[in-house]
């Protein structure tokens, strides 16, 4: 796959990042709960919810974040994606997590076209890509570094779960931003902890067997009110 020929951009990195970290992206917290909406079903209460955002941020997030760091490398270097996907789906071993992340994948892509219709990166990313893989082809565009990227994809998940934890459980809302506000350093260390990763086969193997549970049960649930 070609380097973008693409004229860089003008917007500076932190402007970039509360874009694409925006809730309203059709891949964020209204579509999504981070497998919490079965972890509640399960029995997961509120109490437990700052303690789900650390278990996340410690396993699927990190094989996420540095598989994001590993294609965005690819992809400035010119090197093909397909051994950064297998690896990344060796570390996935829920058939749903897959899915869902490539329905998501889907979702932003559709949305990076219509920001850059001349990206070259963009336009050759076949369907069924997963989001992780997307997010660095939009990291590209948009002029993110590798932290920049990780941070944006630990980010993403902390609100994601939080946006999600204020429709299944009774909360006050400024509990849950207090919440996002203390998991912000961990998603810091995680990003400076992958942003150097550039080979497939250094992304980190750290799934989450009952994460990973929770996803299965919740694919084939009658009643729920997110899609993953």
């Amino acid at each position: 796959m070609a380097p973008s020929t693409a004229a860089p951009t003008l917007v500076s990195s932190e402007l970039m990042l509360m874009l694409l970290a925006d809730a309203r992206l059709p891949t964020a917290g209204h579509t999504q709960s981070g497998q919490l909406e079965p972890a509640v079903e399960a029995g997961l209460t509120a109490a437990h919810v700052p303690d789900y955002l650390a278990l996340r941020l410690s396993t699927v997030t990190r094989v996420e974040a540095a598989t994001a760091v590993v294609a965005l490398h690819h992809v400035r270097q010119g090197f093909a994606l397909d051994e950064v996907e297998a690896a990344w789906a060796a570390r996935t071993p829920s058939p749903a997590m897959r899915d869902a992340s490539r329905a998501m994948g889907r979702a932003l892509l559709r949305l990076a076209r219509r920001l850059w219709p001349d990206h070259c990166v963009l336009s050759q990313l076949a369907p069924g890509t997963p989001r992780s893989v997307v997010t660095a082809a939009v990291a590209h565009a948009g002029g993110l570094d590798p932290r920049a990227l990780a941070r944006l994809v630990g980010y993403d998940d902390v609100q994601t779960v939080a946006a999600a934890a204020l429709k299944l459980v009774p909360l006050d809302p400024t509990v849950v931003t207090g919440w996002v506000l203390d998991a912000l350093p961990a998603v810091d260390r995680l990003a400076q902890e992958v942003a150097t990763t550039t080979r497939p086969a250094a992304i980190p193997i750290a799934g989450c067997p009952q994460i990973e549970a929770w996803a299965q049960a919740h694919a084939v649930a009658q009643r729920r009110l997110f899609s993953a």
